[in-house]
């Protein structure tokens, strides 16, 4: 069960984009907590502010106006460098494209964010291992992404996301370009990092047969929270 303390606290939120003359409002306001150790989905049209809540979230961009805070830590308050540091240590991110590097095997693509903290570089094999036995990939190991299936890709991209231990994952469309028995792996691989580890995970996802596995649904429209559901599991 998640708890009942916010991770993450996003009060009055605004994101509004200018092109050439003409602001465009992505996030009209928006108030929302997100519990730890809560599976989070979060659903709506296209240009509904989706991925501008996850970049805000994650650190990627900033807040026209409102506030964001990830346990004591107000974002806003981040110098670049500190930035860089929460989004390494802090935050997993999930995208819908992979964003593996090609050129290396599945295990260094998993060892990448704790080459970037410096960790030493028989830790970060035996930790990378690990994390790809717990998705069913450690024969995988020595494969590169063009040798992988999409949804062995993408359970590859989740592994590289939990390197850092982070406390919450962001996971953009992360079965968006996947088939449809993938996807539901994926998914289930979330609920269980949420039930067995107490990691939180927010998941972008325009897949309504993947929202049984979540805890509550936001649901957004131009830019703010039309509803906000529990899931009954």
């Amino acid at each position: 069960m998640p708890d009942t303390e916010a991770l993450v606290s996003l009060k009055d939120v605004w994101k509004v984009y200018r092109i050439g003359s003409v602001d465009y409002p992505a996030l009209r306001g928006l108030t929302l907590d997100i519990f730890k150790g809560e599976f989070l989905a979060v659903v709506g049209p296209s240009g509904s502010g989706k991925s501008t809540l996850m970049h805000i979230v994650g650190g990627l961009d900033k807040p026209t106006r409102g506030s964001v805070l990830v346990g004591r830590t107000k974002l806003s308050d981040l110098s670049g460098d500190e930035l860089a540091e929460y989004r390494n240590k802090q935050i997993g991110f999930v995208f819908q494209f992979f964003n593996l590097v090609q050129y290396l095997t599945a295990v260094e693509n998993v060892e990448l964010p704790l080459a970037i903290s410096s960790i030493d570089m028989r830790v970060r094999r035996a930790k990378a291992l690990e994390l790809l036995a717990l998705f069913g990939l450690k024969e995988k190991a020595p494969k590169r992404p063009t040798e992988l299936s999409g949804g062995e890709q993408q359970r590859v991209a989740i592994a590289r996301s939990l390197a850092n231990d982070p406390r919450l994952i962001l996971a953009d469309e992360p079965t968006g370009n996947i088939d449809a028995e993938s996807a539901k792996t994926v998914t289930q691989a979330f609920r269980k990092l949420v039930d067995e580890e107490g990691v939180t995970v927010v998941m972008v996802t325009h897949n309504l047969e993947l929202i049984g596995s979540c805890d509550r649904v936001v649901r957004l429209k131009d830019g703010e929270i039309s509803m906000v559901e529990q899931v009954s599991r």
